[in-house]
């Protein structure tokens, strides 16, 4: 049984200076590190602090607290408000919204700035809608607007609301 040991891959040849194949080693180790990429910023991104008019669905995922202001004989109130991708439409949101013991359905999206959820009792039929606008300057996390209700009664008339997103749900 014959054994070829292969010469040493860092052996230096004898007519080549020793400085010459050093520097040759090192810059070809140095040309096999890694480097890091950054990718361009695409305008409509989920960025830091996105314009009022950047806003998307993707902005809208997360927990929201909502204020509604008093009106006529109804108190302010607040609700909670829990938001996901939508599973039908990519570019909405679907959730519920929890206020005073119930609890309703709500679906929409955010287009241009401009807020649209539908709320459902039932999760059939409208109840009442959500329509407001992202405040500039909020970074996409306060949007101010007027709740509807789909059938208004003085215990339950149309309110100005507040929706702030809740920290931790970004």
């Amino acid at each position: 049984m014959t054994i070829t040991i292969a010469p040493h891959p860092l052996r230096i040849r004898s007519n080549t200076p020793a400085w010459v194949s050093m520097c040759a080693f090192v810059f070809i180790a140095a040309s096999a590190c890694p480097t890091s990429a950054q990718p361009q910023k695409d305008p409509k991104s989920t960025a830091a602090c996105p314009a009022a008019a950047e806003t998307d669905h993707r902005h809208l995922q997360g927990r929201w607290r909502a204020e509604l202001a008093a009106t006529g004989s109804a108190p302010a109130t607040t609700a909670l408000l829990q938001l996901g991708p939508h599973p039908e439409l990519a570019q909405s949101v679907r959730g519920s919204v929890q206020r005073g013991g119930a609890t309703a359905q709500v679906s929409g999206d955010v287009d241009d700035g401009d807020l649209t959820l539908e709320e459902s009792n039932n999760g059939t039929n409208i109840s009442a809608t959500w329509i407001g606008r992202v405040v500039d300057g909020s970074c996409g996390k306060e949007i101010r607007g007027t709740w509807n209700n789909a059938h208004p009664t003085p215990t339950a008339p149309s309110a100005p609301f507040v929706l702030r997103k809740q920290a931790g749900w970004q």
